[in-house]
């Protein structure tokens, strides 16, 4: 930069305007920081960051396209530079999980943005997995492990009406590969049909809704 500050690149990701305006002025309030664009949802996001370079991605959960989470893997995937900080009304530990392994870098309940934003991405840029305090106790108490990016593209499509047979075409995977993940599915996440499955996946944010 002109005035020899090298400022953490932020890109910002929310479906609401006013919000992403509102981030942009709460960030640069930091000489520290820069943000070097948003994006309304999550296909969006992973093309911009893939163009912008950004060091931090703050990135809202429930996003159109492809929720916060799975944008997060990709961009991961394609950009291991950029961290991402993951933003969100839930509180519930799936979504934390699901996150974190995803690869973002830290989970902020949006509510507390006022006070944490700032230190957060920078904190995250750092390296550091950063997470709402009021959701440590109850993450850690869950015995649910999060599941595989093969395992969340099966489920995908298992919410999406689909058979065995017609996911497996689509994967290019065998039929009773396919059947092995869903039953891995069901007893990661401890649920016994796939009614229930559907229910769960799409009220805990594992998937997009179709």
């Amino acid at each position: 930069m002109a005035d020899g500050i090298e400022r953490i690149r932020v890109l910002l990701v929310d479906d609401h305007a006013l919000v992403r305006l509102g981030f942009r002025r709460l960030l640069e309030d930091d000489p520290e920081i820069e943000v070097v664009g948003d994006a309304a949802d999550g296909v969006e996001a992973v093309e911009l960051a893939l163009r912008l370079k950004p060091d931090v991605v703050v990135m809202d959960y429930a996003i159109p396209a492809q929720n916060g989470a799975m944008a997060t893997r990709i961009l991961r995937e394609r950009l291991p530079s950029a961290r991402v900080l993951i933003l969100s009304m839930h509180s519930e530990p799936s979504y934390v999980e699901n996150s974190r392994a995803a690869g973002a870098g830290g989970y902020l309940l949006k509510n507390a943005m006022d006070l944490e934003l700032v230190a957060a991405v920078k904190a995250v840029r750092a390296g550091e997995w950063v997470q709402d305090a009021r959701l440590e106790q109850a993450a850690a108490s869950t015995a649910k492990r999060p599941l595989s990016k093969r395992e969340l593209e099966v489920l995908q499509h298992i919410v999406g009406g689909r058979s065995n047979k017609e996911i497996a075409a689509t994967l290019a995977l065998s039929v009773n590969t396919v059947a092995v993940h869903r039953a891995n599915i069901m007893d990661a996440l401890q649920i016994r049909n796939t009614a229930e499955l559907v229910v769960y996946a799409i009220r805990h944010g594992l998937v997009s809704i179709p």
